[in-house]
């Protein structure tokens, strides 16, 4: 009976033991639970990110080859896609004929421009001479032209007093004609007499004669006068002529300066035309996988068409969207631990590299308006950069899209 009473007593203590010891297991791991995850920051919202780069065509035409498939790896420099170069060469191949046209005739109209200056001074000397020489031409024929008039006046002087003795010769004649009728005077004193006034009148002949001869050298003299004086004027004209040579100096070096600007439109042209023959080779600008790729030989595209995209594996990062209500202790350079899911959870070390200067939402393209009579109020994500430590993925298994479970111890 002592056996049958003692048998509940000792199972109710075990129990209670049991009890006691589970409860205390409990509170340990809620302990050690609560320890563990005191001090970290985890989010589901996160992806793997990379630069992903969009390759377009610059220049348009046919398509003669894709060098590449969809997710092949490429290189720096590898060529994906090649256009029919053949416009391209053309436009080359004219762009420098129109350069060497213009090059020559740039320096034709460089060396024009000495050889005008040099002419220009050479026509204002000779023209200041000819312009001096007939000057002094104009004066020498006014000298004549005075000279000849001084004549003129004294064989007219001359004329006036050989008319009066010829005159008083007449009258002696006469005089004396009615005395030798009486016998008062003697015939070789009248012959003397009838001789002086035709001695009288020839000296009146002579000098008509001279002041004719005065005349004529007087109209010579004018129109040489006048012939000087309209070569004077010439020459003047000729001298204002020269005297433009500068400015068609200054003329000259202009049609240079624009012959020269020529040329460097002309070197443009041939660089645009070179460049547009290499767009017509597409290669990849760095190194990664080819995506999306969207052309195929004998495709007709145009420029700014997108052909391709290369995703650059080798440099990724974790972009996290934290809530904001989370950010309270993080900073650059805390150590994360990121989780993997599509390789069953493997985790990945990293650290903080920065965060973002506003939320998500205000990246996107209607950002809420928070000044509203209903407003709610939503808690907001912050993104959050990740940077993996190197050496992690040498296989570049991870790839941009992914998504990860980061966690941000901020102890």
């Amino acid at each position: 009976m002592a056996e049958t009473t003692a048998s509940p007593s000792f199972t109710g203590s075990g129990r209670f033991k049991a009890l006691i010891g589970v409860l205390i297991l409990a509170i340990g791991g809620v302990g050690v639970w609560l320890y563990s995850t005191r001090g970290q920051e985890s989010t589901d919202d996160a992806q793997v990110d990379a630069h992903v780069t969009p390759i377009a065509a610059r220049v348009g035409g046919h398509v003669l080859r894709v060098a590449v498939n969809d997710n092949q790896i490429v290189e720096a420099g590898t060529v994906l896609v090649e256009i029919d170069p053949r416009d391209y060469q053309v436009a080359v191949d004219r762009a420098r004929a129109e350069l060497a046209d213009a090059e020559a005739t740039a320096i034709a109209a460089q060396s024009n421009v000495p050889i005008t200056s040099t002419t220009a001074s050479s026509n204002v000397s000779t023209a200041e001479g000819s312009v001096e020489q007939a000057k002094s031409a104009t004066e020498a024929a006014g000298k004549d032209v005075e000279v000849a008039q001084a004549r003129l006046a004294a064989a007219q002087a001359r004329l006036r007093e050989a008319e009066a003795n010829a005159t008083r010769s007449s009258r002696d004649v006469e005089r004396l004609r009615g005395l030798l009728a009486k016998d008062e005077v003697s015939q070789q004193q009248f012959d003397s007499t009838v001789a002086a006034a035709d001695v009288a009148r020839a000296g009146v002949d002579t000098v008509k004669a001279q002041i004719q001869e005065a005349e004529a050298a007087i109209r010579s003299s004018e129109s040489r006068r006048a012939q000087a004086a309209a070569g004077e004027r010439q020459a003047q004209a000729g001298l204002r002529s020269a005297q433009t040579g500068p400015e068609q100096v200054t003329a000259m070096r202009a049609r240079a300066s624009s012959a020269q600007a020529r040329v460097e439109q002309a070197q443009a042209t041939l660089a645009q035309a070179e460049l547009n023959l290499e767009y017509a080779t597409i290669k990849a600008p760095v190194r990664g996988v080819v995506s999306r790729k969207s052309v195929n030989p004998g495709q007709v595209i145009a420029p700014g068409q997108p052909l391709l995209a290369v995703v650059q594996t080798d440099e990724v990062w974790i972009t996290a969207n934290f809530k904001e209500t989370q950010l309270s202790s993080m900073k650059p350079g805390q150590k994360v631990v990121v989780a993997v899911d599509a390789y069953g959870g493997h985790e990945f070390a990293g650290h903080i590299d920065s965060i973002a200067a506003a939320t998500g939402a205000r990246f996107s393209l209607l950002p809420p308006e928070n000044a509203t009579g209903n407003y709610v109020k939503v808690v907001q994500r912050v993104p959050v950069k990740i940077v993996l430590e190197t050496g992690q993925d040498p296989e570049r298994l991870l790839r941009p899209g992914m998504s990860v479970v980061p966690t941000v111890s901020t102890r």
